[in-house]
């Protein structure tokens, strides 16, 4: 049971109430300093350096002497008589300053296949840039139907992000049902379907079949695994991991770019690019029927009534047991299990037992849905899908004629992308959020504003339109691209996460459809000046979003997260 004691100069303690212990955790210069009270014990005397008088804070029923009621204590560091004291003093200190032991090898497993639904995701994007010149082309499409007009061709490009956009739909109301292996289990089936049916398609309707299968394991997908993987890492590289999996996402447009430079001369070449990718969903399927499911996840069934709580329990500890690739009956694994039951009993208590499709629109939890919501809302209108879908077709427009030159352009600019990820999950946890996310921004406004002027003024310098390009892809890895995912996946309160991650995927998968789709429409409409004037206006919105709504969360952990949200 937690209390927040606060005096007249703002937070001096976090007190946890354990069974019958008081526990006390001071924080001075980021180091801990603990003291047990028995309460089956009168207080002794005790010495401390300095006196605090404050009250008790509490969401949770307590007795009537403890309530509001003022404690005063003061102490001097030291054992004192009726004090936990010698090797026990020593296990309490550890237990403050604890963080989980693990070893990198048992947490890649956990993180590598799950995020494989991210580098399937992202080699759609580059492999699409490739695809779409090839379909085109009068003598490279290998078909009699590759004169697409701009509707058509909007439908192809933006073909997967509609069925990402249907699955996140389907995976709302069963997402805490199907748990978050089954469910990319189930997207890494659709991904193979997919990527077989629209590399083989004998038309465009069926290709268009292939990409909304294919992208019904996009939603899938983008929905678990940022879950399974908060949910099953160490929490003290949890952005780490979150933030790598954007880097899958990286890795698969560059990869996507690769083949589509390799193979853009060759006839047919397009399905070469889209079938690529099922060797790669068959390596997903596998890996995810091999790990366990969330520990985390079997104990919120067993917290929601359902499923017996003992048993749901036994299969969490053999789950996390088998993620950190330790012992069956190991303690270390049964006591991390126990300590999270209890935490989230705690933030269950006076629930019900799961939070409804119109909760997650009220109160504190809408103010998490505005936060995850607006950022993967802002991620996609600033531009983003246009810039990198559409990533050959502008480079050709900027004066790389031949379909080589540009696809080989946009092979330098997934590198430079790759590279900026690189430096955001290297620095998501040392430099936190907020400023990574005003300074990505900052930037996307700048080259959304410079690809306007090159368009409208500078039409006679390409290099122009290649730098503002990497200027936003630059800005936008170390901004939305990682940091969206993350604050997505760890902002959501407990009762209402996955209801309110589906809304999100869905908000982001919706506003990405949207954004394609229109772009080569608009494009011919507005010219491309003014379109990239207005996504330029759009992102300097979203700065001042950053700045006024996303809080800072590194750090902390998702119980502590959930309760800024709920009680500020």
């Amino acid at each position: 049971m937690a209390y927040s004691v606060s005096s007249g100069s703002g937070p001096l303690l976090n007190l946890k109430l354990s069974e019958k212990r008081f526990r006390f955790h001071r924080f001075n210069n980021e180091k801990t300093q603990l003291l047990f009270f028995n309460t089956t014990k009168s207080y002794p005397t005790t010495h401390f350096s300095a006196t605090f008088h404050t009250c008790f804070n509490s969401n949770y029923a307590v007795s009537s002497s403890l309530k509001g009621a003022r404690l005063g204590f003061t102490a001097k560091a030291g054992a004192q008589e009726g004090y936990s004291s010698g090797e026990e003093a020593e296990s309490l200190v550890d237990e403050a300053n604890y963080q989980e032991e693990f070893s990198w090898f048992s947490v890649i497993l956990p993180f590598l296949f799950p995020a494989l639904g991210g580098l399937l995701f992202g080699y759609d994007i580059g492999a699409t840039s490739g695809a779409t010149i090839s379909l085109q082309s009068p003598e490279l499409s290998g078909t009699d139907w590759f004169n697409f007009g701009a509707v058509q061709l909007g439908l192809v490009v933006s073909g997967s992000l509609y069925g990402a956009l249907l699955g996140s739909s389907l995976v709302y109301p069963i997402a805490d049902f199907l748990g978050r292996r089954r469910e990319l289990i189930i997207a890494a089936l659709l991904y193979l379907l997919g990527g077989l049916i629209t590399a083989n398609a004998p038309g465009l309707s069926v290709l268009l079949v292939g990409r909304l299968l294919y992208g019904l394991g996009i939603g899938l997908a983008m929905h678990g695994a940022p879950l399974y993987i908060a949910e099953t890492c160490p929490s003290q590289i949890r952005g780490t991991l979150v933030s790598l999996k954007e880097l899958f996402i990286v890795l698969g447009i560059l990869l996507g770019y690769f083949v589509g430079s390799f193979q853009i001369n060759a006839v047919g070449g397009w399905r070469f690019m889209f079938g690529l990718s099922a060797p790669v969903a068959v390596l997903m399927l596998l890996g995810m029927w091999s790990l366990p499911p969330s520990p985390r996840w079997l104990l919120l069934r067993a917290v929601q009534g359902k499923g017996p709580v003992q048993e749901l329990k036994e299969k969490a500890i053999v789950a996390l047991s088998k993620l950190r690739r330790r012992p069956l009956g190991d303690k270390v694994s049964e006591k991390q299990i126990e300590d999270t039951l209890v935490s989230l009993k705690y933030a269950y208590k006076d629930q019900e037992s799961e939070g409804s499709f119109m909760e997650v629109f009220q109160g504190p939890n809408l103010k998490a849905f505005v936060i995850g919501g607006g950022l993967v809302l802002f991620q996609q209108i600033t531009g983003q899908p246009s810039v990198l879908y559409y990533a050959g077709s502008i480079l050709q427009t900027a004066g790389f004629s031949a379909a080589s030159d540009a696809t080989r352009v946009s092979v330098v600019i997934g590198l430079f992308k790759l590279l900026m990820t690189w430096i955001a999950v290297l620095k998501v946890d040392n430099l936190g959020r907020r400023p990574l996310l005003i300074g990505g921004v900052s930037g996307i406004a700048v080259s959304l504003f410079l690809l306007s002027a090159y368009y409208k003024f500078l039409g006679g310098y390409p290099l122009v339109a290649v730098a503002a390009l990497l200027l936003y892809v630059g800005c936008y890895q170390i901004s939305f691209g990682p940091i969206s995912w993350l604050m997505v996946s760890e902002i959501f309160p407990i009762r209402t996460r996955g209801r309110g991650i589906s809304l999100a995927v869905l908000t982001n998968f919706g506003s990405n459809a949207v954004v394609t789709f229109a772009f080569s429409p608009l494009k011919e409409l507005l010219g491309a000046e003014n379109l990239f004037l207005l996504f330029g206006a759009i992102a300097l919105l979203s700065l001042i979003f950053v700045v006024v709504y996303v809080p800072e969360t590194k750090g902390m952990s998702l119980e502590d997260i959930e309760s800024k949200i709920l009680n500020k």
